[in-house]
């Protein structure tokens, strides 16, 4: 008797043992290589290029309950291996330090599935990156300290400077002050510099780029209806010139938000990218009633989201990214 309970001991031990080791392996395999910029395009650790395919949230003040991880899983099995978190920078577009928590329950979520996460500082409104730059640097110091080394962590620092605003006068320094300051914590992730006129002027910034620094991309974003060959003009320049670019924002309606989907042109854009293998993420996570939202109107769920959950855009971008 007494070596039969031995025996079966070492096997139950082996059997654990096993099993740990088992999930050990899972765990190690969901985790997400670190991302380095090389020439035009996104590597990871072994040089492998990467693509980036994401959804971005919608602001997480207005739409905090698609914040979670079943939300996040339903899309990266529809192909998706990139969450956007939108956290608006001006106090009218919904800035409060309180959503710093959101923010943090988003890149656990997503840190847990395996994805890679956008902490996008969302600049709209406020239009020049310096008119909340005090704001910036408090949630890009408490950010980049609290996910330094994190392998699944990159930083937006300013998703569409827009108005009377310049590359050289006021994105640049902007830029050049927020990335230094991330530096001081994360040293190696890969940081999104926003471009002029809501981050379409690549072609622009593709002239004079931010030097002696690495891990650096420039932000193009599109919405298919609107932005048409003229852009796709800028993108082809600015790539030909070797400047690294993230389509960090997308969707195929007009650049409202919404209107009517133009397919034809989304299929120019995909083919595009595809050829220059650029990352891209749509907007947006969300059951608002316009068109870029990827969520039917009609549909409560904010979890468990299934194909027929989504909306038109939903279902082509699915399909086609």
């Amino acid at each position: 008797m007494k070596k039969k309970i031995i025996l079966f001991s070492v096997f139950t031990a082996m059997v654990l043992t096993g099993a740990l080791g088992l999930r050990a392996a899972v765990s190690q395999a969901a985790k997400p290589s670190p991302l380095q910029v090389r020439g035009t395009r996104i590597v990871n650790a072994s040089g492998k290029a990467v693509t980036l395919k994401g959804v971005s949230t919608h602001g997480i003040a207005w739409y905090p309950q698609y914040v979670n991880k079943s939300c996040f899983q339903s899309f990266k099995k529809m192909g998706a291996n990139t969450v956007r978190l939108a956290f608006y920078s001006d106090d009218a577009a919904g800035y409060s330090k309180s959503l710093y928590k959101k923010v943090e329950e988003g890149i656990q979520a997503a840190t847990d599935l395996g994805m890679y996460v956008v902490i996008d500082w969302h600049i709209l409104s406020d239009g020049n990156p310096k008119t909340n730059q005090k704001k910036a640097k408090e949630f890009f110091t408490h950010f980049s300290k609290k996910y330094a080394g994190q392998s699944n962590i990159l930083y937006e620092i300013c998703n569409e400077p827009n108005g009377n605003v310049t590359w050289e006068k006021d994105i640049k320094p902007y830029a050049s002050k927020m990335i230094s300051l991330i530096r001081k914590y994360d040293k190696k992730a890969i940081i999104i510099v926003g471009t002029p006129t809501w981050s379409q002027d690549v072609d622009i910034v593709a002239q004079n780029p931010i030097k002696n620094q690495k891990n650096i991309m420039y932000a193009l974003h599109f919405y298919a209806a609107t932005h048409k060959d003229w852009i796709r003009d800028k993108l082809k320049k600015a790539n030909q010139s070797g400047l690294p670019i993230l389509v960090t924002e997308f969707s195929i309606c007009d650049a409202s938000g919404n209107g009517a989907l133009d397919t034809k042109e989304a299929g120019k854009w995909m083919k595009l990218l595809k050829k220059y293998k650029i990352g891209r993420i749509a907007w947006n996570i969300s059951n608002k009633n316009e068109t870029s939202a990827l969520i039917k109107s009609s549909c409560q769920k904010t979890g468990n989201i299934k194909k027929g959950d989504l909306s038109k855009s939903g279902k082509w971008i699915m399909k086609n990214w």
